[in-house]
Protein backbone atom coordinates (compact mmCIF):
# COMPACT_ATOMS: atom_id res chain seq x y z
CA UNK A 1 0.00 0.00 0.00
CA UNK A 2 1.02 3.60 -0.55
CA UNK A 3 2.17 6.34 1.79
CA UNK A 4 0.02 9.33 0.86
CA UNK A 5 0.91 12.85 1.94
CA UNK A 6 -2.33 14.85 1.82
CA UNK A 7 -2.09 18.62 1.57
CA UNK A 8 -5.24 20.56 2.45
CA UNK A 9 -5.51 24.23 1.57
CA UNK A 10 -8.12 26.75 2.69
CA UNK A 11 -11.39 26.16 0.90
CA UNK A 12 -14.82 24.97 1.90
CA UNK A 13 -14.20 21.76 -0.07
CA UNK A 14 -11.75 20.77 2.69
CA UNK A 15 -14.54 18.66 4.16
CA UNK A 16 -14.12 16.30 1.19
CA UNK A 17 -10.47 15.79 2.18
CA UNK A 18 -11.76 14.14 5.36
CA UNK A 19 -13.68 11.61 3.28
CA UNK A 20 -10.60 11.02 1.14
CA UNK A 21 -8.54 10.32 4.26
CA UNK A 22 -11.20 7.90 5.47
CA UNK A 23 -11.32 6.04 2.14
CA UNK A 24 -7.55 5.92 1.82
CA UNK A 25 -6.92 4.57 5.31
CA UNK A 26 -9.75 2.07 4.92
CA UNK A 27 -8.03 0.94 1.73
CA UNK A 28 -4.86 0.17 3.65
CA UNK A 29 -2.86 3.28 2.77
CA UNK A 30 -0.81 5.21 5.30
CA UNK A 31 -1.77 8.90 5.32
CA UNK A 32 -0.12 12.01 6.75
CA UNK A 33 -1.76 15.44 6.47
CA UNK A 34 -0.38 18.94 6.05
CA UNK A 35 -2.91 21.75 6.44
CA UNK A 36 -2.48 25.40 5.64
CA UNK A 37 -3.48 27.80 8.40
CA UNK A 38 -6.56 28.81 6.41
CA UNK A 39 -7.58 25.16 5.94
CA UNK A 40 -7.97 24.85 9.70
CA UNK A 41 -10.71 27.48 9.56
CA UNK A 42 -12.81 24.90 7.68
CA UNK A 43 -11.71 21.54 9.15
CA UNK A 44 -9.81 20.99 12.38
CA UNK A 45 -6.63 18.96 12.74
CA UNK A 46 -8.24 16.64 15.27
CA UNK A 47 -10.58 15.24 12.62
CA UNK A 48 -7.71 14.28 10.33
CA UNK A 49 -5.67 12.92 13.24
CA UNK A 50 -8.57 10.73 14.29
CA UNK A 51 -8.88 9.26 10.80
CA UNK A 52 -5.20 8.81 10.00
CA UNK A 53 -3.75 8.03 13.41
CA UNK A 54 -0.96 10.52 12.77
CA UNK A 55 -0.29 14.11 13.81
CA UNK A 56 -1.23 16.95 11.47
CA UNK A 57 1.30 19.66 10.69
CA UNK A 58 0.63 23.28 9.75
CA UNK A 59 3.88 25.24 9.97
CA UNK A 60 7.58 24.56 9.60
CA UNK A 61 8.14 25.77 13.14
CA UNK A 62 6.16 23.14 15.03
CA UNK A 63 7.70 19.85 16.13
CA UNK A 64 6.41 16.74 14.39
CA UNK A 65 5.75 14.15 17.12
CA UNK A 66 6.11 11.40 14.47
CA UNK A 67 9.41 12.85 13.19
CA UNK A 68 8.28 12.65 9.56
CA UNK A 69 7.28 8.99 9.77
CA UNK A 70 4.01 7.63 8.38
CA UNK A 71 1.80 5.41 10.54
CA UNK A 72 3.38 2.25 9.06
CA UNK A 73 6.97 3.38 9.73
CA UNK A 74 9.29 3.46 12.69
CA UNK A 75 10.29 6.93 13.76
CA UNK A 76 13.87 8.03 13.16
CA UNK A 77 16.08 8.60 16.16
CA UNK A 78 16.87 12.18 15.18
CA UNK A 79 14.68 15.24 14.69
CA UNK A 80 14.48 15.72 10.89
CA UNK A 81 13.38 18.79 8.97
CA UNK A 82 9.66 18.17 8.69
CA UNK A 83 8.87 19.11 5.09
CA UNK A 84 11.92 17.26 3.77
CA UNK A 85 11.30 14.11 5.77
CA UNK A 86 7.60 13.93 4.95
CA UNK A 87 8.10 14.05 1.19
CA UNK A 88 11.11 11.73 1.40
CA UNK A 89 8.87 9.09 2.97
CA UNK A 90 5.82 9.78 0.79
CA UNK A 91 4.98 7.76 -2.32
CA UNK A 92 2.75 10.58 -3.54
CA UNK A 93 1.68 14.10 -2.59
CA UNK A 94 -1.98 14.98 -3.17
CA UNK A 95 -3.15 18.55 -2.62
CA UNK A 96 -6.93 18.53 -2.27
CA UNK A 97 -8.49 20.98 -2.25
CA UNK A 98 -5.99 23.17 -4.05
CA UNK A 99 -7.16 26.77 -4.00
CA UNK A 100 -6.36 29.30 -6.72
CA UNK A 101 -3.87 30.89 -4.34
CA UNK A 102 -2.05 27.62 -3.64
CA UNK A 103 -1.99 26.75 -7.35
CA UNK A 104 -0.46 30.16 -8.11
CA UNK A 105 2.21 29.55 -5.47
CA UNK A 106 3.01 26.10 -6.86
CA UNK A 107 3.27 27.47 -10.41
CA UNK A 108 5.56 30.26 -9.19
CA UNK A 109 7.75 27.93 -7.15
CA UNK A 110 6.96 29.70 -3.89
CA UNK A 111 7.67 28.01 -0.56
CA UNK A 112 6.03 30.31 1.96
CA UNK A 113 4.34 27.67 4.10
CA UNK A 114 4.86 24.04 5.03
CA UNK A 115 2.65 22.71 2.23
CA UNK A 116 4.27 24.66 -0.59
CA UNK A 117 7.74 23.92 0.84
CA UNK A 118 6.92 20.21 0.82
CA UNK A 119 5.63 20.43 -2.76
CA UNK A 120 8.81 22.15 -3.92
CA UNK A 121 10.97 19.51 -2.23
CA UNK A 122 8.91 16.54 -3.44
CA UNK A 123 10.45 14.07 -5.87
CA UNK A 124 7.41 11.79 -5.67
CA UNK A 125 4.42 12.29 -8.01
CA UNK A 126 2.44 15.46 -7.31
CA UNK A 127 -1.34 15.44 -7.79
CA UNK A 128 -3.28 18.69 -7.58
CA UNK A 129 -7.07 18.77 -7.27
CA UNK A 130 -8.34 22.33 -7.77
CA UNK A 131 -11.44 23.64 -6.02
CA UNK A 132 -12.73 27.20 -6.23
CA UNK A 133 -15.48 29.45 -7.54
CA UNK A 134 -16.09 28.99 -11.25
CA UNK A 135 -15.04 32.57 -12.06
CA UNK A 136 -11.71 31.94 -10.36
CA UNK A 137 -11.27 28.56 -12.10
CA UNK A 138 -11.97 30.07 -15.51
CA UNK A 139 -9.74 33.12 -14.99
CA UNK A 140 -6.84 33.33 -17.43
CA UNK A 141 -4.30 33.49 -14.60
CA UNK A 142 -5.55 30.25 -13.04
CA UNK A 143 -5.66 28.56 -16.45
CA UNK A 144 -2.07 29.62 -17.12
CA UNK A 145 -0.90 28.40 -13.71
CA UNK A 146 -2.58 25.02 -14.20
CA UNK A 147 -1.02 24.72 -17.67
CA UNK A 148 2.39 25.43 -16.15
CA UNK A 149 1.94 22.68 -13.59
CA UNK A 150 0.83 20.21 -16.25
CA UNK A 151 3.91 21.00 -18.35
CA UNK A 152 6.09 20.16 -15.34
CA UNK A 153 4.47 16.76 -14.97
CA UNK A 154 1.97 17.55 -12.23
CA UNK A 155 -1.20 15.47 -12.48
CA UNK A 156 -4.27 17.71 -12.38
CA UNK A 157 -7.55 16.16 -11.29
CA UNK A 158 -9.91 18.58 -12.99
CA UNK A 159 -12.82 19.90 -10.93
CA UNK A 160 -16.36 18.96 -11.79
CA UNK A 161 -19.44 21.01 -12.56
CA UNK A 162 -22.15 21.43 -9.98
CA UNK A 163 -23.33 23.40 -6.98
CA UNK A 164 -20.55 25.56 -5.53
CA UNK A 165 -19.84 26.84 -2.04
CA UNK A 166 -21.53 30.18 -2.56
CA UNK A 167 -25.28 29.97 -2.15
CA UNK A 168 -27.11 29.70 -5.46
CA UNK A 169 -23.94 29.41 -7.57
CA UNK A 170 -23.46 26.64 -10.09
CA UNK A 171 -20.57 25.96 -12.43
CA UNK A 172 -17.10 24.49 -12.81
CA UNK A 173 -14.68 24.47 -9.90
CA UNK A 174 -16.24 21.78 -7.72
CA UNK A 175 -13.62 19.51 -6.12
CA UNK A 176 -13.53 16.00 -7.61
CA UNK A 177 -15.22 13.36 -5.47
CA UNK A 178 -13.03 11.61 -2.88
CA UNK A 179 -13.39 8.20 -4.56
CA UNK A 180 -12.15 9.71 -7.84
CA UNK A 181 -9.21 11.32 -6.04
CA UNK A 182 -8.27 7.97 -4.53
CA UNK A 183 -8.52 6.28 -7.94
CA UNK A 184 -6.15 8.89 -9.38
CA UNK A 185 -3.68 8.33 -6.55
CA UNK A 186 -3.83 4.53 -6.81
CA UNK A 187 -3.29 4.70 -10.57
CA UNK A 188 0.02 6.50 -9.94
CA UNK A 189 1.34 4.43 -7.05
CA UNK A 190 0.32 0.79 -7.57
CA UNK A 191 1.89 -1.97 -5.54
CA UNK A 192 5.09 -3.21 -7.17
CA UNK A 193 6.77 -2.35 -10.49
CA UNK A 194 4.84 -2.27 -13.76
CA UNK A 195 6.09 -3.55 -17.14
CA UNK A 196 5.91 -0.19 -18.94
CA UNK A 197 7.34 1.96 -16.14
CA UNK A 198 9.40 4.71 -17.74
CA UNK A 199 7.97 4.37 -21.24
CA UNK A 200 6.46 7.41 -22.94
CA UNK A 201 3.44 6.59 -25.09
CA UNK A 202 1.77 8.92 -27.59
CA UNK A 203 -1.80 8.06 -28.60
CA UNK A 204 -4.02 9.78 -31.13
CA UNK A 205 -7.77 9.36 -30.68
CA UNK A 206 -11.05 10.51 -32.20
CA UNK A 207 -11.74 11.96 -35.62
CA UNK A 208 -10.62 15.22 -37.18
CA UNK A 209 -13.05 17.83 -38.49
CA UNK A 210 -12.13 19.87 -41.57
CA UNK A 211 -14.04 23.17 -41.68
CA UNK A 212 -16.28 24.11 -44.61
CA UNK A 213 -17.41 27.28 -42.88
CA UNK A 214 -17.85 28.48 -39.32
CA UNK A 215 -20.46 25.81 -38.50
CA UNK A 216 -20.06 22.96 -41.03
CA UNK A 217 -17.24 20.48 -41.43
CA UNK A 218 -16.10 17.33 -43.21
CA UNK A 219 -15.62 14.64 -40.60
CA UNK A 220 -16.18 11.03 -39.61
CA UNK A 221 -17.97 9.03 -36.92
CA UNK A 222 -14.97 8.14 -34.77
CA UNK A 223 -15.74 8.64 -31.06
CA UNK A 224 -12.19 8.08 -29.80
CA UNK A 225 -13.17 5.05 -27.67
CA UNK A 226 -10.41 2.84 -29.08
CA UNK A 227 -7.72 5.46 -28.58
CA UNK A 228 -8.88 6.23 -25.04
CA UNK A 229 -8.91 2.51 -24.20
CA UNK A 230 -5.34 2.19 -25.47
CA UNK A 231 -4.26 5.21 -23.44
CA UNK A 232 -5.85 3.91 -20.24
CA UNK A 233 -4.34 0.44 -20.63
CA UNK A 234 -0.89 1.88 -21.37
CA UNK A 235 -1.14 4.08 -18.26
CA UNK A 236 -2.17 1.03 -16.21
CA UNK A 237 1.03 -0.69 -17.41
CA UNK A 238 3.03 2.23 -16.01
CA UNK A 239 3.62 4.33 -19.12
CA UNK A 240 3.54 8.10 -19.16
CA UNK A 241 0.79 8.72 -21.70
CA UNK A 242 -0.13 11.71 -23.83
CA UNK A 243 -3.31 11.66 -25.92
CA UNK A 244 -3.82 13.92 -28.91
CA UNK A 245 -7.61 14.02 -28.80
CA UNK A 246 -9.47 15.02 -31.95
CA UNK A 247 -12.98 16.02 -30.91
CA UNK A 248 -13.23 13.42 -28.15
CA UNK A 249 -16.10 13.82 -25.67
CA UNK A 250 -15.38 10.90 -23.34
CA UNK A 251 -14.41 10.78 -19.64
CA UNK A 252 -10.72 11.53 -19.11
CA UNK A 253 -8.28 9.93 -16.71
CA UNK A 254 -6.32 12.49 -14.71
CA UNK A 255 -3.13 10.41 -14.98
CA UNK A 256 -3.07 10.98 -18.75
CA UNK A 257 -1.99 14.21 -20.46
CA UNK A 258 -4.60 15.43 -22.96
CA UNK A 259 -4.00 17.73 -25.91
CA UNK A 260 -7.13 18.71 -27.82
CA UNK A 261 -7.23 19.36 -31.55
CA UNK A 262 -9.91 19.71 -34.21
CA UNK A 263 -8.38 19.47 -37.68
CA UNK A 264 -5.83 17.22 -39.36
CA UNK A 265 -3.38 20.13 -39.53
CA UNK A 266 -3.67 20.73 -35.78
CA UNK A 267 -3.22 17.03 -35.08
CA UNK A 268 -0.14 16.95 -37.29
CA UNK A 269 1.41 19.94 -35.52
CA UNK A 270 0.94 18.49 -32.03
CA UNK A 271 2.14 15.03 -33.10
CA UNK A 272 5.30 16.47 -34.62
CA UNK A 273 5.90 18.26 -31.33
CA UNK A 274 5.27 15.23 -29.10
CA UNK A 275 6.62 12.39 -31.26
CA UNK A 276 10.40 12.79 -30.80
CA UNK A 277 10.15 12.17 -27.04
CA UNK A 278 7.86 9.13 -27.21
CA UNK A 279 8.83 5.45 -27.23
CA UNK A 280 5.56 4.13 -28.63
CA UNK A 281 3.12 5.78 -31.05
CA UNK A 282 -0.41 4.38 -31.27
CA UNK A 283 -2.04 6.22 -34.17
CA UNK A 284 -5.69 5.36 -33.50
CA UNK A 285 -7.29 8.64 -34.65
CA UNK A 286 -9.32 8.74 -37.84
CA UNK A 287 -7.51 11.57 -39.62
CA UNK A 288 -9.34 13.09 -42.58
CA UNK A 289 -7.73 12.35 -45.96
CA UNK A 290 -9.11 15.54 -47.50
CA UNK A 291 -9.84 19.08 -46.34
CA UNK A 292 -11.74 21.96 -48.01
CA UNK A 293 -9.54 24.18 -50.15
CA UNK A 294 -11.19 27.44 -49.18
CA UNK A 295 -13.06 27.26 -45.85
CA UNK A 296 -15.28 30.26 -45.22
CA UNK A 297 -14.79 32.45 -42.17
CA UNK A 298 -18.52 32.99 -41.62
CA UNK A 299 -21.57 30.82 -42.25
CA UNK A 300 -22.50 29.97 -45.84
CA UNK A 301 -26.12 30.91 -46.50
CA UNK A 302 -28.57 28.57 -48.19
CA UNK A 303 -30.69 31.35 -49.69
CA UNK A 304 -30.02 31.96 -53.38
CA UNK A 305 -28.13 28.69 -53.83
CA UNK A 306 -29.18 25.76 -55.97
CA UNK A 307 -26.12 23.74 -54.94
CA UNK A 308 -22.95 23.95 -52.91
CA UNK A 309 -19.71 22.63 -54.33
CA UNK A 310 -16.83 22.08 -51.94
CA UNK A 311 -13.41 21.54 -53.46
CA UNK A 312 -11.20 19.24 -51.39
CA UNK A 313 -7.46 18.83 -51.27
CA UNK A 314 -5.40 16.04 -49.65
CA UNK A 315 -4.22 16.43 -46.08
CA UNK A 316 -0.73 15.44 -44.98
CA UNK A 317 -0.24 11.73 -44.35
CA UNK A 318 0.64 12.31 -40.70
CA UNK A 319 1.58 8.71 -39.95
CA UNK A 320 3.99 8.48 -42.89
CA UNK A 321 5.52 11.82 -41.94
CA UNK A 322 6.14 10.66 -38.37
CA UNK A 323 7.50 7.31 -39.52
CA UNK A 324 10.03 9.12 -41.71
CA UNK A 325 11.43 10.92 -38.65
CA UNK A 326 11.48 7.93 -36.29
CA UNK A 327 14.38 6.89 -34.10
CA UNK A 328 15.63 3.34 -33.58
CA UNK A 329 14.03 3.02 -30.13
CA UNK A 330 10.52 3.93 -31.32
CA UNK A 331 7.66 1.53 -32.03
CA UNK A 332 4.91 2.74 -34.37
CA UNK A 333 1.45 1.21 -34.65
CA UNK A 334 -1.03 2.35 -37.29
CA UNK A 335 -4.75 1.69 -37.63
CA UNK A 336 -6.76 0.90 -40.74
CA UNK A 337 -10.55 1.03 -40.60
CA UNK A 338 -11.67 -0.79 -43.74
CA UNK A 339 -15.08 -1.67 -45.15
CA UNK A 340 -15.65 -5.14 -46.56
CA UNK A 341 -13.41 -7.48 -48.55
CA UNK A 342 -9.71 -6.83 -48.95
CA UNK A 343 -9.17 -5.22 -45.54
CA UNK A 344 -6.20 -7.38 -44.57
CA UNK A 345 -4.55 -7.01 -47.95
CA UNK A 346 -4.75 -3.24 -47.64
CA UNK A 347 -3.43 -3.42 -44.09
CA UNK A 348 -0.38 -5.42 -45.17
CA UNK A 349 0.31 -2.93 -47.96
CA UNK A 350 -0.04 0.01 -45.58
CA UNK A 351 2.26 -1.67 -43.05
CA UNK A 352 5.07 -1.91 -45.60
CA UNK A 353 4.49 1.42 -47.35
CA UNK A 354 4.46 3.47 -44.15
CA UNK A 355 7.30 1.52 -42.49
CA UNK A 356 5.24 0.58 -39.45
CA UNK A 357 5.93 -2.04 -36.81
CA UNK A 358 2.29 -3.10 -36.67
CA UNK A 359 -1.07 -2.13 -38.08
CA UNK A 360 -4.46 -2.79 -36.51
CA UNK A 361 -7.05 -3.65 -39.17
CA UNK A 362 -10.76 -3.67 -38.45
CA UNK A 363 -13.70 -4.12 -40.80
CA UNK A 364 -16.21 -1.42 -39.88
CA UNK A 365 -18.84 -2.95 -42.16
CA UNK A 366 -19.62 -5.50 -39.43
CA UNK A 367 -22.55 -4.35 -37.25
CA UNK A 368 -21.79 -3.27 -33.70
CA UNK A 369 -18.03 -2.81 -34.06
CA UNK A 370 -15.74 0.01 -35.08
CA UNK A 371 -16.81 3.64 -35.00
CA UNK A 372 -18.69 4.83 -31.90
CA UNK A 373 -19.26 1.27 -30.63
CA UNK A 374 -18.18 -0.21 -27.31
CA UNK A 375 -16.90 -3.40 -28.97
CA UNK A 376 -14.40 -4.12 -31.71
CA UNK A 377 -12.89 -6.98 -33.70
CA UNK A 378 -9.45 -6.53 -35.19
CA UNK A 379 -6.42 -8.22 -36.67
CA UNK A 380 -3.02 -6.93 -35.60
CA UNK A 381 -0.65 -7.34 -38.55
CA UNK A 382 3.14 -7.28 -38.15
CA UNK A 383 5.91 -8.16 -40.59
CA UNK A 384 5.98 -11.76 -39.39
CA UNK A 385 2.59 -12.55 -37.89
CA UNK A 386 -1.12 -11.77 -37.78
CA UNK A 387 -2.94 -11.74 -34.44
CA UNK A 388 -6.72 -11.95 -34.72
CA UNK A 389 -8.69 -10.52 -31.79
CA UNK A 390 -12.30 -11.78 -31.83
CA UNK A 391 -15.14 -9.43 -31.05
CA UNK A 392 -14.81 -8.11 -27.50
CA UNK A 393 -14.72 -4.85 -25.57
CA UNK A 394 -12.38 -2.13 -26.76
CA UNK A 395 -10.55 -2.34 -23.45
CA UNK A 396 -9.80 -6.02 -24.12
CA UNK A 397 -8.77 -5.20 -27.69
CA UNK A 398 -6.43 -2.53 -26.32
CA UNK A 399 -4.80 -5.09 -24.01
CA UNK A 400 -4.26 -7.46 -26.95
CA UNK A 401 -2.70 -4.69 -29.05
CA UNK A 402 -0.35 -3.67 -26.26
CA UNK A 403 0.69 -7.31 -25.79
CA UNK A 404 1.82 -7.31 -29.42
CA UNK A 405 3.66 -4.02 -28.86
CA UNK A 406 5.48 -5.53 -25.87
CA UNK A 407 6.53 -8.52 -27.99
CA UNK A 408 7.73 -6.23 -30.75
CA UNK A 409 9.85 -4.17 -28.38
CA UNK A 410 11.49 -7.31 -26.98
CA UNK A 411 12.23 -8.46 -30.53
CA UNK A 412 13.60 -5.02 -31.40
CA UNK A 413 15.84 -5.12 -28.35
CA UNK A 414 14.09 -2.16 -26.72
CA UNK A 415 12.37 -2.05 -23.36
CA UNK A 416 8.98 -3.71 -23.06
Amino acid sequence: MARILLGVSGGIAAYKALEFARLATRGGHAVRVIQTADAQRFVGAASFEGLTGAPVLVTEWERDPARGAFPDQEQPTHEPISHLELVRNADILLIAPATANTIAKLAGGLADNLLTSAALAATCPLVVAPAMNHHMWEHAATRANVATLRERGTVIVDPGVGALGSRGEWGSGRLAEPADLLAAVEALVPVGPRPWDGLRVLVTAGGTREPIDAVRFVGNRSSGRMGVALAEEAAALGARVTVVAANVALPRSPVITWRDVESAAELEAICREEFPACDVLLMAAAVADFTPVDPQFGKLKKSGRDALRVELQPTTDVLSALSAMRSAHQTIVGFAAEHGAGALDYGREKLARKRLDAIVVNDVSAPGVGFDAVENEVTVVTAHAEHHVPRTTKAAVACAILDVVSELRVTQGTRA
